[in-house]
């Protein structure tokens, strides 16, 4: 008995088998999540009506590892929106595609979150998980409070930043990539966006928590879904100084509760607040 050409006829489990993938043989996998074909997904890097292209370790990995032919069936995104797409060809380190036709994705939620530069092994794994929570950017602000080391660092590290949110964004299946904008100082940070919805998560306060303010707000917003903005503190937490800063800006101060949260996970709580409640 023959086997059907490409496929090797096994399925892989991970876990309790929700999640499984099966092989080829020229080594492409496709995912299964309950028996349904997931194509892997690429993020181009320039595109058109009609085509769209990634070079870089995109490419390299699609080349190399994968070992891509043409004909082979990816999911693209392109311009934030997700196609069907045919590789067309190869052209050196750069693997081009036809766009066959448009899938239905999510956007990403109108969050934008502030973070005060912290260690950053804790940083990049805030960055990470903010991103598979589906927030659209991240600020980095140098606080009062930001370690000096830490500050003068910050603007070498963003292309690290921006590569680990790429990634995170294509193993989250996202229609888009988070942006990560260059560090700029919190007093510069306080005046971004004053049309948006914008919060301040303060250990000092006790009668609202973020939960309830994002409540409020998108309730009076209606169908209306306004921007937000979420601004978390560094280790230590905000001089008096900075929370000056965010009052005369208007920023409202909100709470996670009672008890004392590490940067990242003050970060993290509060997409993962955002998220539950806008989708």
């Amino acid at each position: 008995m023959s086997v059907p050409p490409m496929l090797l006829g096994q399925i892989f489990r991970r876990s309790t088998g929700e999640r499984a993938w099966r092989r080829f043989s020229n080594g492409e996998d496709e995912w299964l999540y309950a028996g349904v074909v997931t194509r892997r997904r690429w993020i181009a890097d320039t595109w058109d009506e009609a085509t769209a292209s990634i070079a870089g370790d995109q490419a390299a990995h699609l080349i190399r590892v994968l070992r891509a032919q043409p004909g082979m069936e990816f999911d693209v995104v392109a311009g934030g929106r997700v196609w069907h797409s045919v590789l067309a060809g190869i052209a050196g380190d750069e693997v081009r595609f036809n766009l066959v036709a448009e899938v239905q994705a999510d956007p990403a939620l109108p969050v934008t979150l502030l973070l005060s530069v912290f260690k950053f092994d804790r940083m990049e794994w805030a960055i990470e998980k903010a991103t598979e929570l589906g927030a659209e950017c991240i600020v980095p602000m140098i606080a009062r409070r930001t370690e000096k080391h830490l500050a003068q660092a910050a603007v070498g590290r963003t292309e690290r930043w921006r590569r680990m949110a790429l990634e995170a964004s294509k193993q989250s299946r996202r229609s888009d990539v988070l942006r990560v904008k260059d560090p700029i100082p919190l007093r510069d940070a306080v005046k971004l966006h004053p049309e948006a919805k914008r919060f301040v998560l303060a250990e000092q306060e006790r009668s609202t928590t973020l939960h309830h303010a994002l409540e409020e707000m998108l309730h009076a917003a209606g169908d209306e879904t306004p921007a937000i903005r979420m601004a978390a503190g560094p280790e230590g937490g905000w001089t008096a100084e900075e929370e000056a800063l965010f009052d005369a800006e208007n920023w409202k101060p909100v709470s996670l509760g009672p008890r004392i949260l590490r940067a990242e996970t003050a970060a993290i709580t509060a997409m993962a607040v955002a998220a539950a409640l806008l989708e």
